[in-house]
């Protein structure tokens, strides 16, 4: 990108010598304009934006020296470069007091002048590389605290009302976002998944970790601002961020869910399937919007590659949705560890079906199918089967049986939980407390919901829901709350720098910390510091102010 500059003598034949003499294209410039004296140069670096100055200091009616003192106080950026006399040395040394960058002296050395300008351009441009990587770093710092909320909103954990101060800075900006959502699953019981059954936690884990990777790179080689949350073991929702005034273009948004498909089959060698909701979601609609794709994918008969949801053609009867509404009521009273609720739910399905006559039990079959899949896949979640209980599971679902069969397994997986719900109930609260203990060790570092339940021994999904259920907060406004309120201490209490306190709170980038310092308590670090400290040193006011 070409820049520009301004010179600026009032000597005619100097202008036109330096116009014809520097080689500005290959210094990257180009001259943007000509000024006799301060006043006139003042006026164009008012209406343009000039990346470099040539300016004599003795002129007319404004010389070169109150010429910077305007810039400097007008805070207009660009670098400056005094053509002194002899005789005007004096000045020149108060010029440089003003910002300056360099001088030269007359009659003009051009050669000379030629690699001051070059050094002065080339520390123009790292310096604005450098202030491009830092934005990109602040930007994707900003993304990933962003995704995060965006993961405790899919799930339900959190809210997008004014209460939520996590959303009163840059995160404000995602009230106002809308996002395509397309949710990305394997089909666990299809032929071709039965080696995926067989993998170690840990190659899972791995599994996992790689397509999370592959659909985030994908994502940012388009440069579309994204959010890709695991929701469980084979899950995902991929949240794209688009402006309020943009148009739903279907054919658009399936070539996109296309290439993460493609690209995931290309790089992990695993074919997944997507469904896509049928318009854009604000925020406050995205759980809605997650849950009725889902939803949709667990209950349609046969899997399409691609498919959207909720449509037309694919409207579930009541009889589906009475039992998708039973499934996610058993698993809420799973996780709950409320044997009375699985019970209850339990026994409603077996009225039901004793109500049923035989064209219908041939589609509650396939559902009831899908229940035992849904339900396996939660309890997965949540650490309840060992492997070789969850092994003989999937024997039996591999086998053809009948709606007794299916509810006999259904049972017998509630009923591991309730037999294990008091111990899962202790270790959990274990689980959360040694959560808890590692999260204060290591604020100083960046944290992640994943590092932290694999800490403990988790899923990501579920130590989530147990952090909310026993906190009260979820994971993110746990941490950063504590992050805040020991920075409000260092900040009173010590004569660290906001820059130390700030990685010693576990935030690499300074300005972001101050952004979300900014977001908790209303002022930023210096102003915090400076009236706390003032009042620890005059309490009561007592100290007579000196005249």
């Amino acid at each position: 990108m070409i820049g520009k500059v301004l010179l600026v003598d009032d000597e005619a034949h100097i202008t036109r010598n330096l116009e014809k003499v520097i080689p500005w294209e290959m210094l990257g410039l180009a001259v943007g304009g000509t000024a006799k004296n301060g006043i006139e140069a003042l006026e164009l670096l008012e209406q343009e934006q000039f990346n470099l100055l040539l300016c004599d200091i003795r002129m007319p009616i404004m010389d070169g020296l109150e010429l910077v003192r305007h810039i400097r106080d007008k805070s207009i950026t660009c670098d400056i470069i005094m053509l002194s006399g002899y005789q005007d040395f004096a000045y020149t040394r108060t010029a440089i007091q003003f910002g300056v960058n360099d001088y030269v002296l007359k009659p003009i050395p051009y050669d000379e002048l030629t690699g001051v300008i070059a050094r002065l351009m080339s520390n123009q441009r790292s310096k604005q590389k450098q202030l491009e990587e830092e934005k990109q770093k602040l930007g994707r710092m900003i993304d990933l605290a962003s995704e995060k909320i965006l993961s405790d909103i899919i799930m339900d954990y959190t809210d997008v009302t004014a209460a939520n101060w996590l959303l009163t800075g840059d995160e404000a900006q995602l009230k106002e976002q809308h996002f395509a959502v397309i949710v990305l699953d394997i089909d666990v019981s299809s032929e071709k998944m039965k080696d995926w059954r067989e993998w170690s936690d840990k190659e899972r884990k791995l599994w996992n970790f790689a397509v999370c990777n592959v659909l985030r790179e994908q994502l940012q080689r388009l440069a579309l601002h994204h959010a890709v949350i695991q929701i469980r073991d084979g899950e995902w929702c991929v949240l794209i961020e688009t402006d309020k005034t943009a148009v739903f273009e279907l054919d658009i948004i399936k070539e996109r869910a296309n290439m993460l498909l493609a690209a995931i089959k290309s790089h992990v060698k695993l074919s997944l399937f997507a469904g896509i909701y049928h318009q854009f979601a604000s925020v406050a609609d995205l759980s809605r919007a997650y849950k009725l794709v889902q939803q949709g994918m667990q209950l349609a008969p046969e899997h399409d590659s691609i498919a959207i949801y909720p449509s037309e053609h694919q409207k579930s009867s009541r009889v589906d949705q009475a039992f998708w509404d039973t499934a996610e009521k058993i698993v809420g009273a799973v996780k709950r560890g409320d044997t009375f609720g699985v019970d209850k739910e339990l026994q409603g399905i077996t009225e039901l079906l004793q109500r049923m006559n035989e064209p219908s039990m041939n589609r509650v079959k396939p559902l009831l199918h899908f229940f035992v899949l849904h339900l396996m896949r939660e309890m997965k979640e949540m650490g309840v089967f060992s492997r070789e209980q969850e092994d003989m599971l999937w024997r039996r679902l591999d086998r053809r049986f009948g709606v007794k069969d299916l509810l006999s397994v259904i049972r017998q997986v509630t009923n591991a939980v309730s037999e294990k719900s008091m111990d899962k109930k202790k270790q959990s609260e274990r689980s959360m407390t040694e959560a808890k203990a590692f999260l204060n060790r290591n604020l100083y570092r960046d944290l992640s919901v994943e590092e932290t339940a694999t800490h403990v021994g988790l899923s990501s999904s579920y130590f989530s829901l147990l952090f909310k259920q026993t906190y009260g907060e979820t994971f993110i406004e746990y941490v950063t709350r504590q992050r805040m309120e020991r920075a409000k201490t260092m900040l009173t209490e010590t004569l660290k720098s906001v820059a130390q306190i700030s990685k010693e709170v576990g935030y690499a980038e300074r300005r972001y910390f101050t952004k979300v310092f900014m977001k908790y308590t209303g002022e930023n670090p210096t102003d915090f510091r400076s009236k706390r400290q003032a009042d620890v040193q005059d309490p009561g006011g007592l100290i007579e102010p000196t005249m």
